[in-house]
């Protein structure tokens, strides 16, 4: 302020001087030509300050503070002052805007934002994807004219949404499920938010199959059971008859008990989220229990070959993978005829260990291959049942490889045998030539 006082002061200063001067010149008295002169250069600098003020109000300037003698100057600092504090207000909106918008293209849910004739405003990414939308394209279109399900548009239409709509065959596939769920605001505005739940469904289809699965699993040897507990308690049996009816009774007994022991194997594999050991195993001892087990279940009906490089071994949970490479090794002598061949190899292949075993049986057709290690896949449920399997071996595989970070590989062709690889990472791998000794 005291800054445009003084300036004021030297102008008013310096325009006596000039009036006086064109008084004497003019020679009319000194304080007419001092009004004269006073109110053009009142009037020009009038002008000039409101076409400078209005060009600064079009166009703000957040720069520096535009100069001004007088009352001039003061209004364009007030204004500048006031122009900076809006625009730091803008650009705080815009910020908060700007990050609301991008946390909601984060969202695993899809969004998007209707007006009240249901034309869109605004959708999200994921929405996008959901209903097959173009953001930019269908801005202000009618949504039911792009998503023509009748019972979307039922939906839509019903002002009902206490409870989500499910919708089918979305997606770019067709092959998604996706859950729908309208939320009125505003003024008769509607907000929609879209979740893809192809995977619940599944998981819980999964479940469903696997509580039928288990329920008929075991529901055979118990009715086996209980018939033949029946006519041991109701028919008189000489004791040739009995054994034999006693040993089939036995046989059914030890299969649920094979189910029941894999399911807790199973679950507990699934409940550990604890990593497994990272002491090496001997793995020369595992493998010769390995060959034994084969052995004594083919009892002498196939070819077994182990060959076995002594120096490499794994770090991981033995029982774990005792089980998976023997689930391998039994699958491979009960599902190949007799007289077959069964080669089983582990050896170290750059700087992975790996498992490889081979059969001579009846080889797996493609389609199957994706589906082994569901729970209770069977390719041939007659054929299963006869090598006493429960269903759950390479579930048991698949879980177990994942702890480990090991991977199986399965190639197959009908009538001409299968193969199991599977291939422990680098990072478990090591080599104990001690063992060799």
């Amino acid at each position: 302020m005291n800054i445009i006082w003084t300036r004021s002061i030297v102008s008013l200063v310096l325009l006596a001087a000039l009036s006086a001067a064109i008084g004497a010149f003019a020679g009319v008295p000194v304080a007419l030509g001092f009004a004269v002169l006073m109110l053009v250069v009142q009037t020009f600098f009038s002008t000039f300050h409101t076409q400078r003020l209005w060009r600064l109000l079009e166009a703000p300037v957040y720069g520096e503070v535009p100069s001004a003698l007088g009352i001039w100057g003061e209004i364009y600092y007030r204004l500048h002052k006031l122009a900076k504090r809006w625009h730091a207000q803008v650009r705080q909106v815009e910020q908060q805007h700007s990050r609301f918008i991008q946390a909601i293209q984060a969202s695993p849910n899809g969004v998007a934002m209707l007006d009240d004739h249901d034309q869109i405003e605004w959708c999200n990414a994921i929405a996008e994807t959901h209903f097959g939308l173009d953001a930019k394209r269908d801005l202000r279109q009618h949504i039911t004219h792009l998503v023509r399900q009748p019972d979307f548009i039922r939906y839509l239409n019903s002002h009902h949404y206490e409870q989500m709509l499910i919708m089918r065959g979305m997606g770019e596939n067709r092959q998604r499920t996706i859950s729908v769920q309208v939320f009125p605001y505003g003024e008769h505005r509607k907000l929609i938010l879209t979740q893809d739940i192809t995977e619940l469904e599944r998981t819980d289809s999964m479940r469903r199959d696997f509580v039928a699965n288990v329920s008929h699993e075991l529901k055979t040897p118990l009715t086996v059971l209980s018939g033949f507990l029946e006519t041991l308690r109701d028919l008189p049996l000489d004791e040739a008859d009995r054994r034999r009816y006693l040993d089939m009774m036995d046989q059914q007994a030890t299969r649920m008990q094979n189910i029941v022991r894999d399911l807790l194997v199973l679950a507990n594999l699934e409940g550990d989220i604890r990593p497994p050991s990272d002491d090496l195993l001997d793995m020369r001892a595992v493998l010769r229990h390995l060959e034994n087990d084969a052995n004594n279940l083919s009892g002498g009906r196939h070819r077994i070959a182990f060959h076995v490089d002594d120096a490499v071994t794994v770090a991981g949970a033995e029982t774990e993978v005792v089980s998976a490479l023997g689930n391998l090794v039994t699958n491979a002598v009960r599902y190949t005829p007799e007289g077959g061949a069964i080669d089983v190899t582990w050896q170290r292949e750059n700087d992975r260990a790996m498992f490889i075993v081979r059969d001579s049986g009846p080889g797996i057709a493609a389609e199957h291959i994706p589906r082994l290690t569901e729970r209770f896949y069977r390719i041939d449920r007659s054929r299963s049942r006869d090598t006493g399997g429960t269903g759950l071996g390479l579930a048991i595989v698949k879980h177990v490889l994942q702890r480990h970070h090991a991977e199986l590989d399965v190639k197959s062709e009908v009538g001409r045998g299968s193969t199991f690889i599977v291939r422990f990472p680098a990072s478990r791998t090591a080599l104990r030539k001690s063992l060799a000794a």
